[in-house]
């Protein structure tokens, strides 16, 4: 098999489509700047970078490392730019649903986002399901995405919860400080624990599955900390701007 062959994945090509068009059609009516059109565009892009390019042969057939790459776009970046280019009117239509409601709490979302991360990293179950790509591994990818969304809605969103920048920036260290070891487990451990990658027909790039593993470990982490890094400062900085007005216009009432 060649490496480096585009892979023909009726669902992202089916799916992709769907989403954008349905995005579109919902913004008839709505005012919306153009940099949250550019960030649910760049989240579309990006789930095709890695379902249909070179990059999704290799991670279903090679490296560990490329697998992981592709498992961080489909939970953490294409959710996060998605939930970022609804605008907030669109989003509170859509959070009128009771499911969306009840899935974007953040002591639901958060949970359920990070099991459902930790659970499909298992070894028995992470071979399991490369072994299985047209079932298994489909049903992670679209808990991954579907999580991701949920988990972020909060983050981003008023509605329907109306968190404090605070607290939403709690959300985010908790987030990174319970995932993160993911990651550095995968760096540090002393043995390969995947053995679809141990038994791969094919070594690309000369690293063994040992380094393979080290390296996708290395790059979760640091994914893990710059994207979390991020948007936690950002909000936390938000949450001092808030606390200071605050304190002033308390001030300005009791003078």
């Amino acid at each position: 098999m060649d490496p480096y062959r585009w892979s023909w994945n009726p669902e992202a090509l089916l799916l992709v489509p769907l989403m954008t068009a349905g995005y579109f059609l919902a913004l008839r009516r709505l005012p919306v700047p153009r940099w949250r059109i550019a960030c649910f565009v760049a989240a579309m892009v990006l789930l095709l970078v890695v379902t249909i390019t070179p990059l999704e042969t290799i991670a279903m057939n090679y490296l560990l490392v490329i697998h992981l790459l592709q498992n961080v776009v489909l939970a953490e970046w294409a959710p996060l730019l998605v939930v970022v280019g609804l605008p907030p009117a669109l989003a509170a239509t859509l959070a009128r649903a009771p499911v969306v409601r009840t899935l974007t709490h953040p002591a639901v979302a958060l949970p359920l986002w990070l099991a459902n991360y930790m659970l499909w990293h298992l070894p028995w179950l992470y071979d399991t399901a490369l072994e299985n790509p047209h079932t298994l591994l489909h049903l992670e990818h679209a808990l991954y995405f579907a999580t991701g969304v949920a988990m972020w809605w909060s983050v981003v969103h008023d509605e329907p919860h109306r968190l404090g920048s605070g607290l939403r920036a709690g959300v985010v260290f908790a987030a990174f400080i319970l995932g993160s070891p993911i990651g550095l487990v995968l760096a540090l451990v002393p043995e390969a624990i995947y053995d679809f990658y141990v038994e791969a027909p094919e070594r690309l790039w000369g690293l063994t599955a040992l380094e393979d593993q080290q390296l996708a470990g290395i790059l979760m982490a640091l994914e893990q900390a710059s994207v979390f890094f991020v948007v936690f400062a950002v909000l936390f900085l938000r949450f001092l701007t808030e606390e200071e007005r605050r304190e002033d216009f308390d001030h300005h009432e009791t003078a």
